[in-house]
This record gives C-alpha cells, sequence and structure tokens, in this order.
C-alpha cells in the first residue's frame, strides 16, 4: 500500500463500494453511491483509479467488473496514521481521546473499548 497514492474522498467512496459489495460494474457501484453522481462521473473515476492502480478491471460483455487492489484495513491505517499526524502530530493518545469524547458512544461501545484496552495491555505485557 505504501508505494500507491492514498484515495482522495471521491475515489474512496468508490473503494468502500468494491469492499462492501465485491467486484462491481460502473452501473452497480454507481447505484450503490448515497449522493448522486452521474455514470460518466463514475466511469472517469475508475478509469482514473485504474491508471493509479487503485483498482483493476476485469472485461465482462460490454462492460468493465472493477475490484479494488487496496486492501480495506490497510487502507485504513494507513489514512488514520496520516490523519493523526497532521492533525494531532502523531499522537494516537490524541486522536483516541478526540474521537472518544467528540460523539456519545452508542450502547456498549465504551465496554467493547475498554476490552480492547485490557486486550492490548496483555499483548503489550507478557505473562512472567
Amino acid at each position: 500500500m505504501s508505494d500507491k497514492p492514498t484515495p482522495t474522498e471521491s475515489e474512496l467512496r468508490i473503494l468502500k463500494v468494491l469492499w462492501e459489495c465485491g467486484p462491481s460494474t460502473v452501473k452497480e457501484i454507481q447505484k450503490s453511491l448515497d449522493r448522486e453522481a452521474g455514470y460518466t462521473t463514475v466511469l472517469k473515476l475508475l478509469q482514473i483509479m485504474y491508471e493509479k492502480e487503485l483498482v483493476d478491471r476485469e472485461k465482462e460483455g460490454r462492460a468493465h467488473r472493477y475490484r479494488s487492489l487496496l486492501d480495506q484495513e490497510e487502507t485504513q491505517q494507513k489514512m488514520l496514521g496520516e490523519f493523526s499526524d497532521q492533525l494531532f502530530g502523531g499522537s494516537m493518545q490524541q486522536l483516541v481521546q478526540r474521537a472518544v469524547t467528540s460523539k456519545k458512544l452508542k450502547h456498549g461501545e465504551l465496554e467493547e473499548l475498554e476490552q480492547l484496552l485490557k486486550q492490548l495491555k496483555q499483548e503489550e505485557s507478557p505473562d512472567d
């Protein structure tokens, strides 16, 4: 992932569709997008993404079926790291603190976070 460019906001919307739905045609991607996006706009973005090696395509009849060449988790980690560097000087503690305090957590999320922290602490300090 490190040698590939970071997706733009529009490219990320398309990648989210591909990660959720799997390989898709332009028409299928267009239908899945929340906002109004014209067929030609989606097609042009996919062509750019193909040139940037963010997606691959396979001929299927008269259409192409596109698939992501980026792993979702790796992309999220890379973009979160970049975001943390830009906004919080690389401090993940500040990023997490701001994220947790900026919105009310849904039922059960705090307990899930506590369990995750407990698990991370256990992994960090081996048993003696």
